[in-house]
């Protein structure tokens, strides 16, 4: 299977090709404008065949393409794939406009195209055991960054997103209704926090931008339990009076323990197997909803 990669920056140099690159059953083809980088990362990974540019990748007759380019040129990438029956994983978000994002998704549906939307933490086991919380009541996440205010939608669009889609994803999608609260100045967004409202819960989700440490914190509270996962990798459990603390095995990898392995291999599964993804790209098209919602509100 014929399997090509777009965009072969920081992202997809530190998360995906240490994993796409040590699977034997999938051939390889490497895609970016820089040709000092492609000829690296050609020679790192052993890929016989490189492109330069997405119609080039087309040419050599991929089944599948992962989209890392810079969000910025996702819509024209991924458009471009699609109408050329190569089905697409794409890093989040799959443009940072909620109507580009649908088109593309009602794109791959039509034509009956795999698309699948790279939001790892899904994947991730310790939030997976958040996840198993039987009617969570209280649900709160933040992930903060140090020093680093950025225009409003780029913010929402390309960071604060994994903090919405995690929400989402632990409150098992029962949202009613939303609220947001944004400190802006001069364009920047510092600070931004989100309340979700549904039956017999709450889920906030903050991000501060002008943090001392770059941190992320999922916490879940239920009936007569409380759960915290640090960073990914450590579980603060919180019943009858009692905290246990746990961290992920040792032999795990920062990638399996982030998603990116069970991501990638949940792709490549779907390409093979050729599963269903109209609910998935559904799913992950409603955080991309609620997102540009969450600019309006900002905006307004």
């Amino acid at each position: 299977m014929k399997i090509g990669v777009i965009g072969l920056g920081d992202i997809a140099q530190k998360a995906y090709l240490p994993v796409i690159g040590d699977k034997g059953d999938i051939e390889l083809v490497f895609a970016t404008r820089n040709q000092e980088k492609l000829n690296y990362l050609a020679n790192k990974y052993s890929i016989k065949e490189t492109a330069r540019s997405v119609e080039e990748l087309i040419s050599k007759n991929v089944k599948a393409v992962f989209v890392h380019a810079a969000t910025v040129v996702h819509k024209k990438i991924v458009k471009e794939l699609l109408l050329n029956d190569i089905h697409v994983y794409v890093d989040k978000p799959i443009t940072n406009s909620y109507q580009q994002s649908k088109e593309l998704v009602n794109l791959a549906q039509k034509r009956g195209l795999k698309l699948l939307v790279g939001f790892n933490r899904r994947r991730a086991p310790m939030y997976q055991k958040l996840k198993k919380v039987n009617g969570p009541t209280i649900i709160n996440f933040q992930k903060n960054r140090f020093n680093n205010p950025r225009q409003v939608r780029e913010v929402i669009f390309d960071d604060f997103i994994h903090v919405v889609d995690t929400l989402r994803f632990l409150a098992d999608n029962q949202v009613k209704e939303f609220a947001v609260e944004a400190v802006v100045d001069d364009g920047l967004l510092y600070q931004v926090m989100l309340t979700l409202t549904g039956v017999d819960f709450k889920a906030i989700g903050i991000m501060n931008r002008d943090s001392g440490i770059n941190e992320e914190l999922a916490e879940v509270i239920g009936s007569k339990q409380k759960l915290i996962v640090k960073g990914m990798t450590e579980l603060i459990k919180y019943q009858n009076g009692e905290e246990k603390r746990s961290k992920v095995p040792s032999w795990d990898s920062t990638l399996y323990n982030r998603g990116f392995v069970q991501l990638i291999d949940e792709f490549l599964e779907i390409v093979k197997e050729g599963q269903d993804t109209t609910q998935l790209a559904k799913d992950a098209l409603a955080t991309h909803e609620l997102c540009e919602n969450i600019v309006q509100e900002i905006k307004n």
